[in-house]
């Protein structure tokens, strides 16, 4: 058996009206975290193109795969990273939450989707030590429309239960973990996944605008594989220039892969 640890990291894109917290002055904290965990498997949301780029000039031992959710594939994305000493890259593939999965910027025409195309970028990999081969899913979901996420977390179990592989799925679900489809994605019968952030209280803060009583859960990472206990957590930020990681706690836990 084999320990591999995940992170799943809203970055929050570049925003002057973020003012000391734009992107660009909160880089080096970004870098500083995942330096200081190492996670084997990371699930960015909201990075632009440009940040895309960042993230691979920079992340010299992760590979970062991914595209941006518009038409022509550019704009914001779902970008994952895996180490590159940890996993071989089999497969991978970016499709959009939508009845038209392979057309890019598609959306759930007729429903309460914001205007926002939604994706999901995915990676089959050989983990190198013990030669097991896992399926890793990332997403950022609806911050409109709770009707879409139920869509959305009815396409996201389909796919990952067609590829009959052991998987785990990183993302922003925009929703807390009382709502239908946040229940739906650790209630199939045919695909059981276990939310392995489910003792974590709070992840989004928006720039320390919501205390900790008041932080929201809405990121997740859920998984087939068994989770180390104790080993989940939401990433301090204590920021004591004032400048924060992000708007989200990055969030972390530790699966095996048996």
């Amino acid at each position: 058996m084999s320990k591999m640890t995940v992170m799943t990291f809203n970055l929050r894109v570049e925003a002057d009206i973020d003012g000391i917290n734009h992107l660009k002055n909160r880089k080096g904290k970004i870098m500083d975290t995942i330096n200081t965990y190492k996670p084997d498997l990371i699930g960015f949301q909201e990075a632009r193109d440009e940040t895309r780029d960042w993230l691979r000039d920079t992340l010299s031992d992760y590979t970062v795969i991914g595209c941006g959710r518009l038409a022509d594939y550019r704009g914001e994305s779902t970008p994952l990273a895996f180490r590159k000493d940890k996993f071989m890259m089999i497969a991978s593939e970016n499709f959009w939450l939508s009845s038209t999965p392979g057309v890019p910027g598609s959306t759930y025409e007729g429903s309460d989707q914001s205007s926002c195309p939604r994706m999901c970028t995915t990676a089959t990999l050989r983990h190198i030590e013990s030669g097991k081969i896992l399926l890793f899913v990332n997403t950022h979901t609806d911050h409109k429309g709770s009707g879409s996420r139920v869509l959305a977390s009815a396409q996201i179990l389909q796919y990952l239960s067609s590829k009959r592989l052991p998987a785990v799925l990183t993302g922003d679900l925009n929703a807390t973990p009382e709502t239908a489809e946040m229940k739906m994605l650790v209630s199939s019968k045919h695909f059981p996944m276990t939310d392995a952030t489910k003792d974590i209280l709070g992840t989004f803060h928006n720039f320390g605008k919501r205390s900790d009583d008041d932080m929201l859960k809405i990121d997740y990472i859920y998984t087939t594989l068994p989770v180390v206990e104790g080993e989940s957590f939401a990433v301090p930020d204590p920021h004591e220039d004032g400048i924060y990681i992000s708007d989200h706690r990055p969030v972390m836990a530790s699966v095996v892969i048996e």
